[in-house]
């Protein structure tokens, strides 16, 4: 086994990112080392690029969602059917860990994406805790890590290519109770707005409306199953005037936000039809404030507004289970139109952060 580990850090908001090596850690049983074969990166790393994100312990090793094979395992890991976890396995993992399953969140309102003790896979872990972070040759799967195998047949560039757009999606449908027939807009073209049009077409949804930009984010989640796009090109009037046109006057069913730009909040709530839904699951971030008419735009639209915050081990497991069924029916791997390796980290973050690329892929 190699005695360092190369790492693209981040050492602190603003500042280039750098190569550094780390000791190879200690495993314990029911730990394990991933040999990274691909992490993603995503909005949530350019966020934490600008320090946006309260509490994050810099210096860090971004990517917090990752795919790679079991290098080396100590003691028995087993995954949800019981079956062990063998070296040479290709698998993913939840970035989530340390939910305690005893807090209130945990046992009573059973939200543990809400559980005050949760770390996260780089986002939360800090380079003194080790090498917790897919920006790297090799991860650190401490124990307890949720580890899944992939299904026989799914390549895992399809599940990187939808990385955590997909798994957050997954959560933001399940929120919306998107059905079949409903009507479904979706604002913010990236990946979480493009898996979620397409999640929300695979269930039956039309129409599926998208709203956003660049035109080759529109256009390419024309092909994953949007049925209409409108562009943030023309004003907001005229943009709520074509969703009211394409579903009947009414406006949608269901309004899922995933922009992150928070003046989305407000005018998801001007797509919406009376009594129908809206899931914020864009704003990860402190965007600033919008105003909003209680009266006009909730009260008497009758209107219900869900957030949307994190993803747990169901959305994950969903997220292969859907690449398994319907993985060769969508061009999934389609997303990824930047492959970077580890020394070009910093260059991978400026084109997220540009949007010159839907999804930007970091091969060690």
């Amino acid at each position: 086994m190699p005695q360092v580990i190369r790492a693209a850090v981040m050492p602190a908001p603003h500042k280039p990112i750098e190569m550094r090596e780390l000791p190879w850690p200690e495993l314990t049983p029911g730990s394990a080392m991933l040999r990274t074969r691909y992490s993603e990166v995503c909005g949530t790393d350019v966020h934490l690029h600008h320090g946006q994100l309260a509490g994050v312990p810099y210096p860090i090793i971004p990517g917090h969602v990752s795919v790679g094979e079991i290098a080396a395992l100590r003691g028995e890991m087993r995954d949800v059917f019981g079956e062990p976890f063998r070296e040479g396995d290709m698998v993913t993992f939840l970035d989530v860990h340390e939910s305690c399953g005893k807090c209130y969140e945990c046992l009573v309102t059973k939200q543990t994406t809400r559980c005050p003790y949760r770390k996260v896979y780089g986002i939360t872990y800090g380079l003194a805790d080790g090498p917790l972070g897919g920006w790297a040759d090799h991860v650190w799967m401490k124990p307890g890590v949720k580890l899944l195998r992939f299904p026989g047949g799914v390549d895992p560039t399809l599940f990187i290519a939808g990385g955590c757009g997909l798994v957050t999606s997954i959560h933001a449908v399940e929120r919306g109770e998107v059905k079949l027939g409903s009507s479904v807009v979706v604002l913010g073209a990236g990946p979480v707005g493009i898996a979620a049009a397409a999640l929300s077409r695979l269930g039956g949804a039309y129409p599926v409306i998208i709203v956003g930009a660049p035109a080759q984010r529109l256009d390419f989640a024309m092909t994953m199953g949007a049925t209409h796009a409108i562009s943030l090109d023309i004003p907001h009037e005229e943009r709520a005037a074509q969703v009211r046109a394409l579903t009947n006057g009414r406006g949608a069913d269901i309004v899922l936000e995933a922009a992150g730009d928070p003046r989305a909040f407000s005018q998801a709530l001007d797509l919406v039809r009376d009594g129908g839904r809206v899931v914020i699951a864009g704003q990860y971030t402190d965007g600033g404030d919008v105003t909003v008419n209680p009266s006009t735009q909730v009260n008497r639209r009758h209107a219900e507004i869900r957030g949307c915050w994190g993803s747990d081990f169901s959305h994950f497991y969903r997220a292969l289970s859907v690449l398994s069924q319907q993985g060769k029916s969508l061009p999934w791997a389609g997303a990824v139109s930047g492959r970077y390796g580890l020394d070009q980290a910093g260059e991978a973050l400026a084109a997220v952060e540009r949007r010159d690329v839907i999804k930007a892929v970091i091969e060690p």
